[in-house]
Formats: C-alpha cells, sequence, structure tokens
C-alpha cells in the first residue's frame, strides 16, 4: 500500500514538473512573427488612447522600423530623436548604439525573448537591436520590437540615422 501511495506521488509530481516545463518551453519558443502581431495589436490598443511611438533606424541600404512600447525608458528614448550615430556590432546576436544622454529606466519591464526586440542595456547606457533570441540579462530593459525590416539589423553598418516617424 505504500509502494502504491509513493508511487501515485512520485508519477503526479513527475506530471506537474513536465507540465512546467513544456509551459516555459512554449512561451520560449516565440518569434519574430508572434512578437509582431503582438506589436500590432498594441498599435491598434494605441490608437484608441495611448501614445504611438515609432521609430526609424536607417543605414545607407538597409531601413528598419520599431513600435516602441509605452515605457518611460522609451519615452526618453523617443524624446531624444532625431540623431545620427555610429552602430557596432555586438556578439553574434545584436547590433548597439549609444544614444546621446542614457535613458531613464523607471518601471521599464526587463526585456527577454525573440529576435526584433529593441532594448536599452543599462549599465553600459547602449541601445540594442537583437536579430537573434536571447535570455534575461540583469540592467537589459525593453525598449520595443521591429515592425518591418527586422530582417535587415543584422546588416546595419556605419552610420545610422534614428528618427522618429510621425502619426
Amino acid at each position: 500500500m505504500r509502494k502504491r501511495i509513493l508511487l501515485t506521488v512520485v508519477l503526479f509530481a513527475f506530471g506537474l514538473l513536465a507540465a512546467c516545463f513544456r509551459q516555459t518551453s512554449e512561451r520560449g519558443e516565440t518569434d519574430l512573427n508572434s512578437r509582431l502581431q503582438d506589436s500590432q495589436s498594441s498599435e491598434n490598443d494605441s490608437e484608441t488612447g495611448g501614445n504611438k511611438m515609432q521609430i526609424q533606424v536607417k543605414d545607407e541600404i538597409h531601413t528598419v522600423v520599431f513600435m516602441l512600447n509605452n515605457s518611460v525608458a522609451a519615452e526618453s528614448l523617443y524624446n531624444q530623436l532625431p540623431f545620427k550615430i555610429r552602430v557596432e556590432n555586438y556578439g553574434n546576436n545584436e547590433k548597439i548604439f549609444y544614444p546621446p544622454t542614457k535613458l531613464n529606466t523607471t518601471d521599464t519591464p526587463s526585456a527577454e525573448g525573440p529576435a526584433g526586440t529593441l532594448a536599452y542595456f543599462e549599465p553600459w547606457g547602449n541601445v540594442v537591436m537583437y536579430y537573434g533570441s536571447f535570455g534575461r540579462y540583469r540592467g537589459l530593459y525593453d525598449l520595443g520590437t521591429a515592425i518591418s525590416g527586422g530582417e535587415h539589423i543584422r546588416k546595419l553598418t556605419g552610420e545610422i540615422s534614428v528618427t522618429k516617424i510621425s502619426e
């Protein structure tokens, strides 16, 4: 009888653990397309009362458009535009640039996710454009999502212009 109860408890725990891993895996398997759908629904929500901040990042050949979220940090970046700045390679999944002034990250959500994410790395004061997926990192804050041209992030080189897109 004790063995049967113990076996039942172990099987239940195993099933619960498997369900947790499955849920975590499903959350981690988001891609740029699902992120784009989320930003488009956010865009529709924005039109009914929230801010709609879009920016364009452009080198001589490539253009990427990002929809910024409604965070303090995203607004802080948006308010510094327009500017021209040098884009740099970093790692094997991101391009970075340093805005003229550090961003205010008060109440800004942490960044974690798929390619196409725009983030701010507070410890170094740089904006990050991800062309590959990435994990959570202390001091990394979410600014928005690429809504067009996300496939060009990897190709951005040299001096880029970062500008507001007027509504």
